[in-house]
Order: structure tokens, then sequence, then C-alpha cells
């Protein structure tokens, strides 16, 4: 670096490239939305394909447009957002992949039981230890239970297994030969709750 640089200029110049970046980033993701409502299904195909590296911006507009009236244009958002996890789940991508999965979990509150199902899937693709309590909070919505439960079943690691074992002893009686399914597949031995694909029945 030039020594007669003023540290003054050059952190100026470091906010300036951070802003231009930002208003880039914005504007990719607006241009990506609309894209996403063309009712041309080449536009609409090309722009969720090519939606990866528009990253943890992109999320929390593609979660709203899934609730979009339009069928395609819904499914289209979420395809975009299927790309955006692959994208930033690829290997020494780890802080693109938390920022998504931080933007995730901020969906989980969404009303629509539909939605909530759908983020906890993917979720279950790129999500770590920061996602296990939000997912675990989950297996007491019974009307996203079984996802939850898949969720945490695909999370990787020692958190997810805790939070595994604890519903075994929390969940509603009938919910925890599920939690035991997923505790197996875990490796862990569980006698209670055999699986009920086990149990004979009357032909």
């Amino acid at each position: 670096m030039n020594q007669n640089t003023s540290p003054v200029v050059t952190a100026a110049a470091t906010l300036a490239v951070g802003a231009a970046l930002n208003q880039a980033s914005a504007a990719s993701v607006s241009d990506l939305v609309e894209q996403l409502k063309s009712k041309d299904d080449q536009v609409r195909g090309k722009a969720w394909q090519a939606a990866g590296p528009c990253g943890a911006p992109a999320v929390k507009p593609l979660a709203e447009l899934m609730e979009d009236a339009d069928m395609e244009t819904a499914r289209s958002a979420k395809r975009a957002i299927y790309q955006i996890i692959r994208f930033a789940g690829r290997p020494g991508a780890e802080e693109e992949a938390r920022a998504v999965e931080t933007e995730l979990i901020s969906r989980l509150q969404n009303p629509k039981p539909s939605i909530r199902r759908e983020i906890l899937w993917m979720i279950s693709e790129i999500g770590g230890d920061n996602s296990v309590e939000p997912a675990a909070a989950l297996l007491k919505d019974a009307e996203v239970r079984e996802d939850a439960r898949c969720a945490l079943q695909r999370i990787p690691g020692a958190k997810s297994l805790r939070a595994l074992k604890t519903a075994l002893t929390e969940v509603p009686e009938d919910f925890r030969f599920n939690i035991a399914d997923s505790l197996r597949k875990r490796g862990e031995p569980i006698t209670d709750y055999p699986s009920k694909k086990l149990v004979p029945t009357k032909s």
C-alpha cells in the first residue's frame, strides 16, 4: 500500500466498496424477484436456476414470494431458495451457509403450516447447531412436528442428537415412536417404541 495513503482515505474507500456491493446485491435480488414473477416460463426458469449466488439477502423476499397466489411463481421462488442453499453449501463457503441458515430460521414463525414445513426441509439441507433449537421447538407443533423431526434427524452433530433424545421423553406418547425411529437411524440402540412398520396387522 502507498505509505502516503491516509488511513481515513483507506477506510472511506473500503466503505464505498462495501456500499457498492450492497447496492449491487440489492439490485440483483430485485431483478430475480421480478423475473420469477414473469409469465414467461423461460424467464422464470432461467431466473431460479441462476439464483444461487444471490445468497442470504434473497431468502426473505423469496420466502415471501413462496406465498404468491400464482402457483408457478411460488414454485419458482421455492426452487430459487434451494439453488441458494446448494450454492452456499459448497466446500469453503461456511460463512455464506450460516448466513443463509440464519435467514431460513427467521422464517420458521410463518403462520402458514405449508411454509413452515418447506422451510424445515430447507434447513435440513444446510442447518447446523444454530437450527437445532428452533427446529426442536416445532416438535410441539402438531401441523409440522413430523417435518421438524425429519429435519433434526438430518442435521448433523451432537446437539441435534441430544434434542431428539430429549424429545423422546417430552413429546406426546403417540409421537414417540417417530422420534425413536429417528434415533435408531442416527445409530442409537432404542429398544422402547419399536417401529410400527414391524408390527403385524390383520390382512
